[in-house]
């Protein structure tokens, strides 16, 4: 499964490809398959998104948990504060 990512260019915060727009929770992300570098493209150019990127994920039955653990701590929200966190539910370190 392959996930688009980046950062949203007014709040800084992390943002993920739903399919027809961007959210803040990795949750509602698509996989873009083969059609990711097309998407990481187009919206580049329409300047929606800062370094927009494409990263490996893993279909679970919560939704897609990104592969690398760079990207798990960037889906879970700020790591200053726990009590910022977007979603809990996503483990940073694998057991």
């Amino acid at each position: 499964m392959k996930l688009l990512t980046g950062n949203d260019l007014a709040s800084g915060d992390v943002i993920w490809w739903t399919g027809s727009a961007w959210s803040r929770h990795v949750g509602d992300a698509v996989d873009v398959g083969e059609e990711g570098a097309a998407i990481l493209a187009r919206e580049a150019e329409a300047l929606r998104v800062n370094v927009p990127y494409i990263i490996d994920a893993n279909e679970t039955d919560n939704g897609p948990l990104p592969a690398h653990i760079k990207e798990r701590i960037r889906a879970s929200g700020p790591t200053v504060r726990t009590d910022l966190a977007i979603n809990t539910d996503i483990p940073i370190v694998k057991g």
